[in-house]
């Protein structure tokens, strides 16, 4: 008979303890292996590698003109503006070629502008139109830019500019110069001046006989003074070239207007009013002046072609305005009223005059 075999008592337990314990049955679990080093990176599985790309400066910034598609510009005026807002937008023709035209100048209107630029509008003859060009020039600065305009009425013979903006010429630039040094803040400047939309209106003096005639120094303290407050001052000169105030102008003047006509007195007297400047030492101004002509008087019988071309060879630009039957009544001007063609006329005067802005910002360069 064979001989049972006890098992070893040390071992036992090891062996059958687990059983007691609820364990399942079966060999014991094989011992844990030592930890082993990190696959090389290159082993690594795809997914567990780093995909980062490296930083990179110069990569395109995510504006709007960046993100968004192109796409064609909303119509604003004519047939287009009319298709555009019936089909609720989902036919878009566009701006035309005048409506474009026109954002252009408008762009340029908007050039920025540090300091003051100070304008110049004169005429060496009377009825051609200068007064109504500093209005309309005002007015479409004003309207069209975000900074502050000033017109200034320097016509020592009781200028009309006030009429052609306000009507209001109860405060005068006499009674500026009178209070200049009390003159502080935009709240002391605002009490002399009267609106017409954005546009500040200084008005002249009403009665010549009531005051002095309005000198050179007394322009110069006037327009420094305002250019501590506005960043176009345009200035409505007399039509003479002689008198003090004129001199004051000319010396402070960053662009020039001469305003004409296509007659043969009203382009004449134009030109003889650049011979002028150039003799009297005002030759950069007569190379860089725009010349104005405006339209409401006309023949037939003149060659308009020729008086273009001769303005064209003596300055930076010439502008034509066309007659207008609201600037022709000589009332208050309105520039909702203005035809089309008048008001593009004066959108380009207006660019043209933006267009030193870069280069005569703020400096008197005499």
């Amino acid at each position: 008979m064979a001989r049972r075999t006890e098992p070893d008592p040390s071992t036992w337990w090891e062996t059958y303890g687990h059983r007691l314990e609820g364990e399942p049955v079966g060999p014991p679990p094989a011992p844990e292996k030592p930890d082993e080093p990190d696959e090389p990176v290159e082993r690594q599985h795809p997914q567990q590698m780093s995909t980062a790309r490296p930083f990179e400066p110069n990569l395109p910034d995510l504006s709007e003109d960046a993100v968004l598609k192109p796409r064609a510009a909303r119509p604003r005026s004519g047939w287009r503006r009319i298709l555009y807002e019936v089909t609720g937008g989902r036919v878009n023709p566009g701006p035309g070629t005048a409506e474009e035209s026109r954002q252009e100048l408008l762009g340029r209107i908007r050039s920025p502008l540090a300091g003051a630029h100070r304008v110049a509008v004169t005429s060496i003859k009377g009825g051609v139109g200068k007064t109504t060009v500093a209005t309309c020039l005002g007015l479409t600065l004003a309207e069209n830019r975000g900074d502050r305009a000033v017109v200034l009425d320097a016509n020592p013979d009781a200028g009309t500019l006030a009429d052609r903006l306000t009507g209001d010429s109860r405060v005068t630039v006499r009674e500026l110069l009178d209070d200049l040094d009390q003159v502080q803040t935009w709240t002391d400047v605002s009490r002399y001046t009267s609106l017409a939309g954005r546009l500040q209106v200084l008005a002249s003096e009403q009665d010549p006989a009531a005051g002095e005639a309005f000198r050179r120094d007394e322009y110069e303290r006037v327009c420094a003074l305002l250019g501590r407050f506005f960043n176009i001052i345009i200035t409505d000169s007399g039509t003479g070239l002689v008198h003090s105030a004129m001199e004051g102008t000319l010396s402070q003047a960053d662009s020039l207007v001469v305003v004409g006509a296509p007659t043969v007195d009203g382009a004449s007297r134009a030109s003889k009013t650049l011979d002028w400047l150039v003799a009297h030492g005002h030759d950069r101004l007569a190379r860089d002046a725009i010349v104005v002509l405006s339209c409401d008087r006309s023949s037939a019988e003149v060659d308009g072609a020729r008086i273009r071309e001769h303005f064209a060879g003596r300055v930076r630009a010439v502008v034509e305005v066309p007659h207008d039957p609201h600037l022709a009544t000589g009332g208050r001007v309105d520039l909702a009223r203005l035809r089309p063609s008048t008001a593009d006329a004066f959108l380009e005067l207006g660019a043209l005059i933006a267009d030193a802005f870069d280069v005569r910002a703020g400096a008197r360069r005499r």
